[in-house]
């Protein structure tokens, strides 16, 4: 009957297409919009993952440590990267006596203010890990992103440093470019977006401030949640090392020097969803 047939009016505009194209381009570009935004104090990265949209703390903020103290924001960080990376570290003891605690603070402390805080390229090498894989480069630039909660107190951190990157081609080449390291999040933060957020505040220094184009990372094979959430937000394996070592707090409490496998990762940085997914 007329009253149920349904007449196209060739003169109506078809709406959908454009919708459609319009979605699809802010899909694509939604990472070079984060990418270029005006610099900020408080870096405020994208959230990712469901843990962030249902769990994640209130009033966190994300600070540089120079912004946040400089020397006593670094000393805090140190303490708490102590708890929250070198307690329970993978292949290590489950806990630290008060000997390892204090000692593992200590040098932690002065790491991050050797990196973080002195402008001027190291001297002599460190050893720290990467150890082999990385050395200063005439570009010093270094930041630590701190999270921290509503009073004040580090829950999460963050680096990213210029070094020079070993290619590990066979060529004893390298290559000048971000390093990020040093990422933890205290153990009642974990799963709740806050991982996410601090790589991508270093991606943001790296790209927005210093204008690099890639970011690296190391990390050890056995960690393999660390290795999932990187290859999640684009990281991809490019060598890995079965030859190198790193510290672990032994049972009887001391810390010594363990065996390893490295595994470096490269992200191209404002590829853009399909980019990092396809490589380009």
């Amino acid at each position: 009957s007329p009253q149920n047939t349904k007449h196209k009016n060739p003169a109506q505009p078809n709406t959908m297409r454009p919708f459609l194209l319009s979605f699809i381009v802010l899909l694509i570009s939604a990472d070079e919009i984060f990418a270029y935004a005006p610099p900020r104090l408080l870096i405020t990265p994208p959230v990712l993952g469901i843990g962030s949209v249902l769990f994640r703390p209130r009033n966190v903020k994300f600070i540089k440590s120079n912004e946040a103290g400089g020397d006593d924001a670094l000393a805090q960080a140190g303490k708490f990267f102590v708890d929250a990376f070198w307690t329970g570290k993978i292949g290590g003891a489950t806990k630290l006596s008060s000997a390892q605690a204090t000692s593992l603070e200590r040098s932690q402390i002065m790491e991050f203010k050797r990196r973080y805080l002195q402008k001027k390229p190291l001297s002599g090498g460190s050893n720290r890990l990467p150890g082999n894989y990385a050395g200063r480069s005439s570009d010093s630039r270094a930041e630590l992103v701190l999270c921290l909660d509503s009073r004040g107190e580090t829950i999460g951190c963050a680096g990213v440093e210029v070094e020079k990157i070993k290619k590990m081609d066979g060529y004893d080449g390298s290559v000048t470019g971000p390093l990020m390291s040093n990422l933890a999040i205290g153990k009642k933060y974990r799963r709740k977006g806050l991982a996410e957020d601090l790589v991508k505040a270093t991606e943001t220094i790296a790209r927005r401030e210093w204008g690099y184009d890639e970011c690296y990372l190391y990390v050890e094979k056995r960690n393999a949640p660390a290795i999932k959430l990187y290859t999640k937000m684009g990281y991809k394996t490019i060598w890995e090392d079965d030859s190198a070592t790193t510290s672990l707090p032994t049972k009887d409490g001391r810390v010594a020097n363990g065996k390893t496998t490295i595994v470096c990762m490269k992200k191209k940085l404002g590829a853009g969803l399909f980019g990092n997914l396809f490589g380009i």
